[in-house]
């Protein structure tokens, strides 16, 4: 399954030269439905992602991947409860509130305030006090890490 995933990531990443899109997952479910998860700088409107789908559907059909065509293909958005997968995403995402979840299990709550190639900064507000604390997290600590919605 994983040499499958690398031909279908070959596949995809010349349709997303030039582009602001990117890769946030791929997965392949028992039957042979192909779930291909892109986000882009500029947000992933329907058009981005169904010209993708279009595309990258002819690629597989032609590779003869799955015999007799014996496949599907979902091209989406990861949803919003879904982990963030990479450092673009993060960038991305500055500014919003997130739970990140360290690799001890340790659940923060905080707004995600500078993003390098090595650290993420959040502002975590005290339950006690009114003042916030500014935290730096190591990627290599994080579990996860998921956008809240903010009400």
């Amino acid at each position: 399954m994983t040499e499958i995933l690398e031909k279908i990531k070959d596949m995809v990443l010349p349709l997303l030269e030039g582009s602001d899109m990117f890769i946030t997952g791929i997965h392949i479910k028992p039957v042979n439905n192909i779930k291909l998860y892109l986000d882009a700088d500029s947000g992933l409107s329907i058009e981005k992602s169904a010209g993708v789908n279009r595309k990258l559907y002819k690629l597989i059909e032609a590779s003869e991947l799955f015999p007799g065509g014996d496949f599907s293909l979902e091209v989406s958005s990861p949803g919003i409860d879904e982990p963030l997968a990479g450092i673009r995403q993060y960038h991305k995402n500055i500014d919003r509130t997130l739970l990140v979840t360290t690799e001890e299990g340790q659940e923060i709550l905080g707004v995600l305030q500078a993003v390098t190639e090595e650290t993420i900064t959040l502002e975590v507000k005290q339950s006690r006090k009114k003042e916030a604390v500014i935290m730096e997290i190591p990627f290599a600590h994080i579990r996860k890490s998921v956008v809240q919605v903010v009400f």
